[in-house]
């Protein structure tokens, strides 16, 4: 069998959030594995960026693992911090930005 899980190593301890580092005035992204019904991608932004506002086919789970955002989704405006988790719900346009610099988990699951 094929590993799906990518650009990450096996069978030892890790924090994610040392896994991805920050680059000034940029969104950086690390996909941890990519198959049709999800996503998993690391992701870092510096102060000020952001995701822009978009929908997706799946629920998107948002982990924090550093810093702080604002998540958008639809009308709703959420402040988000190191060690909390938002679920931005399929269809529905959610987008970001960064209000220090912060670091994500992102899953995405697609219904099949």
């Amino acid at each position: 069998m094929v590993n799906v899980v990518k650009n990450i190593e096996f069978s030892k301890a890790l924090k994610l959030d040392e896994l991805i580092s920050y680059q000034p005035g940029q969104v950086v992204s690390k996909t941890l594995a990519q198959i049709p019904t999800a996503n998993v991608t690391l992701f870092s932004l510096d102060k000020g960026e952001g995701i822009s506002t978009h929908t997706t086919s799946g629920d998107a789970i948002v982990q924090v693992l550093d810093g702080e955002a604002e998540i958008m989704i639809g009308n709703d405006l959420i402040i988000v911090k190191a060690g909390e988790t938002v679920i931005m719900p399929s269809g529905i346009p959610h987008g970001l930005e960064a209000r220090k610099r912060f670091k994500m988990l992102l899953t995405v699951i697609k219904g099949q």
